[in-house]
């Protein structure tokens, strides 16, 4: 994706994680990062320099499209999850608008993809970014790429639209910070 003339490149918030520490699931039933999903993909990632995160995702079985290889579709989730961290970084609520994927080569189940992403622009409510997901290592072959384009949006985009009972239960957490890291980054 090609940003817009008017872009800019991307600041780090100065509150944001510092690089290195791991950012932690944001909602313990997201599919891409919380602990509470058996077959989530469980993704870590970490703050990274700059607009960065580095994140790390095993394919097990349950993820597998082929016999023994992860579903694409699974790849482009833990790529959409991987992209939607960097938000962390920005200090910015924002959800995925588009999300441009080539896979590369097939993935075994068992393997760990060591996935890397950064913001590139920003345009107004816009956020341009892009990840490469790897083999073997983070210098290993190439598996998948993604260019994204986030959407900064308010916490109402959450409350009018998901289901009322989860976010209830989000909203009434008595642990002020869980209650809103629910809310920070694209579910």
């Amino acid at each position: 994706m090609i940003p817009p003339a008017d872009a800019v490149p991307p600041v780090r918030h100065p509150e944001a994680p510092v690089p290195g520490e791991l950012l932690g699931a944001h909602y313990e039933h997201c599919f891409g990062c919380g602990e509470a999903q058996p077959h989530g993909l469980h993704l870590e990632a970490r703050a990274g320099e700059g607009v960065r995160v580095t994140a790390e995702f095993t394919v097990k079985p349950a993820h597998q499209g082929a016999p023994g290889l992860a579903h694409g579709g699974v790849l482009a989730s833990a790529l959409d999850e991987t992209l939607g961290s960097l938000n962390w970084l920005l200090r910015t609520i924002a959800v995925t608008g588009r999300l441009e994927t080539d896979f590369v080569r097939p993935v075994p189940v068992d393997t760990v993809l060591h996935l890397q992403a950064e913001v590139t622009a920003v345009a107004g409510r816009k956020i341009f970014s892009s990840a490469v997901g790897r083999i073997g290592g983070p210098d290993g072959p190439v598996a998948v790429r993604a260019d994204a384009l986030f959407i900064e949006v308010k916490v109402d985009h959450f409350i009018d639209n998901g289901r009322p009972e989860e976010i209830r239960a989000a909203m009434s957490d008595p642990d002020q910070i869980r209650r809103a890291r629910a809310f920070e980054v694209n579910p």
